[in-house]
């Protein structure tokens, strides 16, 4: 699946939202945006680890991102007067078995934060892991983020396997 400038619009308008609420709404105060932030590089590394592979979460990235793309063209097109071309990753990074596992945790742990916390707001829960998602697969500045991301959760992986198998 490819993203198009449009949707990653929408996940830049959607973190540039949250910004801005942070900042009159919340007073700066720095605990308000970790959950966003956690979410955020979540929703990234699923999109790495999950988008194209037959599973639960490769279907819900699936579909965050046709979403995002629907929206953003939308928004672009329709909207501005604009455009949206592809702006996909020309490569992908790859998780090794043991970044996958980080994966897995972190997708429990933020279920269990969207079940069962409740100071943590659902919707920065979904509005962080929706722009994740849809800034992650780009070519640029998101996407060239989303590389130490991988890479940190390969090394965590190794350190999990090492201390497991």
């Amino acid at each position: 699946m490819a993203i198009n400038l449009g949707g990653v619009a929408l996940g830049v308008a959607i973190v540039l939202v949250r910004l801005i609420r942070w900042v009159l709404a919340e007073k700066r105060r720095p605990a308000a945006l970790v959950p966003f932030v956690l979410a955020h590089l979540y929703g990234m590394l699923a999109a790495l680890a999950a988008l194209g592979s037959v599973s639960a979460l490769g279907i819900a990235t699936w579909a965050t991102v046709w979403a995002a793309n629907v929206a953003g063209y939308t928004g672009l097109v329709w909207g501005v007067g604009g455009t949206a071309p592809d702006v996909t990753r020309a490569q992908q990074l790859a998780l090794t078995p043991g970044g996958y596992v980080i994966v897995f945790l972190l997708t429990a742990v933020l279920f269990a934060l969207w079940k069962w916390a409740p100071r943590v707001p659902n919707g920065e829960l979904m509005q962080g892991s929706f722009s994740g998602v849809s800034v992650a697969l780009s070519g640029t500045v998101a996407g060239i983020a989303a590389v130490p991301l991988g890479s940190s959760a390969n090394l965590l992986g190794s350190w999990f396997t090492g201390a497991f198998a």
